[in-house]
């Protein structure tokens, strides 16, 4: 759908992830308060928010209507890299220099999702313009 604005995909984007990544937040707190790690819980519920954020972005954020194929892919690509951002964050910030997970995890969640509305807008759900 070409008529989607960027400032109204930013919108829909941000509902979707603040939704997502709120409820995913709470449940790792809970998990690593349990005693689960925190990158094998990230790892978990990275996987289960990325599923559920294909799904709702790519019609709703993005108006995407091309084949599923070809954006599915893409976006496993983009969220490959999202991943080992948010990992990354985890093994330096908390592993080797002591911050505390919670903290990071939250400074990972912001930083993955403002890289992840990039690619998905020009990667992922490209707009098509018409010749």
């Amino acid at each position: 759908m070409a008529g989607r604005s960027v400032l109204g995909q930013l919108w829909r984007f941000g509902l979707v992830g603040v939704s997502t990544n709120l409820v995913g937040y709470l449940a790792y707190l809970g998990l690593t308060h349990a005693g689960l790690p925190p990158k094998v819980t990230m790892t978990c519920l990275y996987i289960i928010g990325a599923a559920l954020s294909f799904v709702l972005n790519r019609r709703w954020t993005f108006g995407h209507t091309s084949a599923v194929s070809v954006a599915g892919v893409r976006f496993a690509l983009a969220h490959a890299g999202g991943f080992t951002v948010n990992y990354a964050m985890l093994a330096l910030l908390h592993d080797r220099l002591g911050w505390p997970h919670e903290l990071v995890q939250a400074m990972a969640i912001v930083v993955v999702a403002g890289g992840l509305f990039v690619a998905f807008r020009v990667f992922v759900f490209p707009v098509r313009v018409a010749s």
